[in-house]
């Protein structure tokens, strides 16, 4: 975006983003204009426009989120669904559903197995929850080896037991050679959670702080690169990882509503997320590029392959909004723990412009950052 294009932010003007007002009876800035129309954008009901279901669907961006609300939504609207979270809490009980169709399936640092269970109690962890049980359902193409379903078995097994939490009930379907991609496993998972706690990615407020827990995109870039088709050699593994350790130090360290929302960075990524908290609190995140932790061998890929690694998965990594008093803290929380080391301020709550997240590059332009569109990494979760 050049610098005429880029959305001007008044100059000194602490955590709040501040749109260019108009000038008397001036005529609307280019940029006024965008951000109107992307107010009277998102203004309107969601509505699905394709006769098919495609890749861009499952991607996570703004074809996912309209389907979601225009097809199941609708369907299944009550007050636990409405807010779209990670899981739904009733009292002291939180629940979460999720199927995985990672390709391939077992990559540097993981496989299906051990990230159906990783991502599984992670929604459960942003719910506040402590996880406790989870199911585990496997279909099965026909001709799939054994070994490598003992393998995924095997992977989740250590992982349900590093993460405190049993397998106890599941499901096996078996379908014809060819009708599906070797396995694919829907887990579903249920905790307790003290039902005084309220987090919302509606509670974002002006001023609040926006954390995250360590580096971001290694698990995208790690599962496209094993994949093939590259000449691309990286010392990179995926970052998957129970979070729920990490969730309740937080919560221990900033007690009552000092933690606004907790949302773990999976399909999308952090960009995804944020754009999220954004639209329902009704806000505008102000990152700041410098501050958001990239590993070097991920930026340096994400530049050669043309992806922002905002928008590379995570499957062990959290956003925490925090109130402005509790930024230190939380930090401080969050690094006192194994996988939070990496942990940043990457950015601030603003008033305006509502709904929007802003990126202040290390040039020293601000841009839109959007919901993700298209599909550039299919089936990494």
């Amino acid at each position: 975006m050049s610098t005429d294009d880029r959305t001007e932010v008044a100059p000194h003007a602490g955590d709040r983003a501040v749109p260019v007002p108009h000038a008397g009876d001036r005529a609307p800035s280019r940029e006024e204009q965008v951000l109107d129309r992307i107010e009277r954008a998102r203004r309107r009901k969601a509505k699905v426009r394709e006769e098919l279901i495609t890749l861009a669907h499952g991607a996570g961006g703004k074809a996912t989120r309209t389907l979601v609300e225009d097809v199941f939504l609708d369907a299944f609207r009550n007050p636990l669904l409405e807010p779209l979270a990670d899981g739904a809490v009733a009292g002291e009980l939180a629940f979460t559903t999720d199927s995985y169709v990672v390709t391939p399936l077992f990559f540097p640092g993981g496989d299906i197995g051990d990230l159906a269970v990783n991502g599984t109690v992670n929604d459960l962890a942003m719910c506040g929850a402590r996880p406790a049980y989870l199911s585990a359902g496997f279909i099965l193409e026909e001709g799939f080896p054994l070994t490598d379903l003992r393998r995924i078995t095997a992977s989740m097994a250590a992982a349900a037991r590093a993460a405190g939490v049993a397998v106890v009930t599941g499901d096996t379907k078996v379908v014809q050679k060819g009708k599906a991609d070797g396995c694919y496993i829907t887990t579903a998972g249920v905790g307790t959670v003290d039902p005084s706690l309220r987090l919302s990615a509606s509670a974002a407020r002006p001023g609040d702080a926006v954390l995250v827990s360590g580096p971001v995109g290694d698990h995208g870039v790690t599962v496209m690169l094993a994949r093939g088709g590259f000449e691309i050699e990286a010392d990179l593994t995926s970052d998957t990882a129970p979070l729920h350790g990490l969730t309740a130090r937080l919560l221990e360290t900033c007690p009552g509503a000092r933690v606004r929302c907790l949302r773990d960075a999976t399909r999308g990524g952090v960009a995804t997320v944020l754009n999220e908290i954004a639209e329902a609190s009704g806000v505008a995140v102000v990152l700041t590029e410098d501050q958001v932790p990239v590993r070097p061998a991920v930026r340096g890929c994400c530049e050669l392959l043309g992806i922002d690694p905002l928008y590379s998965a995570c499957e062990g990594r959290m956003i925490a909004v925090v109130d402005r008093d509790a930024a230190d803290a939380a930090l401080s929380a969050l690094r006192s723990h194994p996988l939070g080391t990496g942990a940043a301020v990457i950015g601030r709550v603003a008033a305006d412009p509502p709904g929007l997240v802003l990126l202040r590059t290390a040039f020293g332009g601000t841009r839109i950052v959007d919901v993700l569109v298209g599909d550039p990494l299919p089936r990494i979760c």
